[in-house]
């Protein structure tokens, strides 16, 4: 069965994008496709086959109208510090590498996989594939397994995709061909330049210089997608809140080193009726009714980072003023009186006391709870959800829970004076009917907004955005 493959002239170039936007379209003619990257680094996971894959494969996954598993993703790096990641492989963690160390893991994990890529090309009748970071990074060409690597030997053509927003894009894909291996040029069938601003025909003579100097066809030049705030990022760096002053409810967000699953924040970023702001460190809390913690791939090291910030101070402040704090898994954790990591799994082996916000205590445990759940709230709504945590949590204030799962179990913990949530609960706030209650409970605005909906309406405006601007036929004639 045919794939095709999109690597990028550097990070951030919009290849995942650009992959969901296809993997709709070809659903659209009616081809059962399947998305795939071979290695992914993200702290933004999705819970999948009892396991753990990159969320932007999980919404590749929703674009081709597939159901999301561990086979599309199956190496996932976990960054915990900046020179080393927990590893996932088929959606199990395998424990904390170090870069270097990774780099000598890499060939093994190859056959693991080529295996995934044919059972998909076996299961499916069109594989989009997805690269990771640069095809030009030749320094790191030995053992790869996410780019040129990873083409060769499955023997997948290849589009180059450049960013002209960032600037230099003539030079960053004229500049790859150059540093690239013969054979490895030659995988490569064409290129896109993407997130396009202005007059498109400004750039028609720099297709032209890009097409002379490679030897490679233009395929496409795509403007600039608004609607791709609709969708979850998959890079934090991508992260940007939504500002609207005088909104009903005003929400700040710190974030954090090692901040994970933030896509938790997309659907309250939607409501018309908050104003939510994301705090970089050296920012101080600004004046607002909820506070949220967001996940953490390493607890210990962003509670750090949260005192030496001083937002532990800011916090103390906000619930003096009568302001409301949630924390989400990691955050979670830190609003209780201790966190300990006795077997090193997230970095370390320590302990720190905690916020002292919630009154529980967190041990770090070796066995990841991964799994995709739903219950309701204590007022009755609904919610759907999943829990992606290696951390056991309990204490007095697991008695007054946030919820109850559909076996009746609790889940989260509410401080006594009902200013403080707790919960393991990731996606919680996509649960329309949920969203709404707590929003009320906030001292918010419910909105009828179905934000599961406005997922899928982005999803047929990002396909239809590139129908427009690429010629798609062409581009899927390209895959074998």
């Amino acid at each position: 069965m045919p794939a095709l493959m999109f690597q990028g002239t550097g990070s951030s170039v919009g290849k995942s994008l650009i992959v969901a936007g296809l993997c709709r379209a070809a659903r659209n003619r009616g081809f059962k496709v399947a998305p795939f990257k071979p290695q992914n680094m993200s702290n933004n996971a999705a819970v999948a086959d009892g396991g753990e894959i990159g969320r932007a494969q999980a919404l590749q996954a929703r674009a081709a109208g597939a159901v999301p598993t561990i086979l599309m993703n199956p190496v996932l790096l976990k960054p915990q510090s900046e020179i080393g990641s927990q590893l996932i492989v088929m959606g199990q963690v395998r424990g904390n590498v170090r870069a270097r160390e990774y780099q000598a893991m890499k060939a093994g994990l190859l056959p693991h996989v080529l295996d995934c890529f044919g059972t998909l090309l076996h299961n499916s009748d069109l594989v989009l594939v997805e690269g990771a970071g640069s095809a030009s990074e030749v320094n790191l060409r030995r053992g790869d397994i996410a780019n040129m690597g990873f083409a060769r030997p499955a023997d997948v053509p290849v589009v180059l995709i450049g960013d002209i927003d960032r600037g230099g894009v003539i030079a960053s894909l004229v500049g790859t061909k150059s540093v690239l291996s013969i054979g490895d040029a030659q995988m490569i069938v064409g290129f896109i330049v993407n997130k396009m601003r202005g007059d498109l025909s400004l750039f028609a003579d720099g297709m032209k210089t890009i097409e002379k100097h490679t030897g490679w066809p233009g395929l496409g030049l795509v403007p600039h997608f608004p609607g791709a705030r609709a969708l979850p990022a998959e890079d934090a760096m991508e992260l940007s809140g939504r500002a609207r002053p005088g909104a009903a409810l005003r929400v700040a967000v710190p974030c954090l080193p090692m901040i994970a699953n933030f896509d938790d924040l997309d659907p309250l970023s939607a409501e018309p009726s908050v104003d939510l702001r994301l705090l970089r460190p050296g920012e101080a809390l600004p004046d607002c009714d909820l506070v949220i913690l967001p996940g953490s791939k390493s607890t210990l090291a962003d509670l750090a980072a949260l005192r030496a910030t001083g937002w532990d101070i800011d916090l103390a402040a906000h619930i003096r003023r009568g302001g409301r704090v949630l924390g989400l898994c990691g955050g979670y954790q830190m609003l209780g009186r201790s966190v300990a990591d006795p077997d090193g799994i997230e970095g370390p082996a320590g302990a720190a006391p905690g916020l002292g916000l919630l009154d529980v205590e967190t041990v770090l445990e070796p066995r990841k709870q991964l799994r995709e759940i739903s219950g309701c709230l204590l007022s009755g709504e609904a919610v759907r959800g999943y829990e992606m945590h290696m951390g056991r949590t309990d204490g007095p204030d697991r008695a007054r829970p946030f919820l109850r799962l559909e076996d009746g179990r609790p889940e989260g913990a509410i401080s006594q004076n009902g200013q403080v949530i707790g919960t393991y609960l990731h996606g919680m706030l996509a649960s329309n009917a949920a969203r709404s209650a707590l929003l009320r409970g906030w001292g918010g605005v419910a909105s009828d907004q179905n934000y599961e909906a406005g997922v899928e309406a982005a999803l047929d405006a990002l396909a239809a955005h590139l129908e427009t601007h690429i010629n798609v036929d062409r581009l899927l004639s390209l895959a074998r």
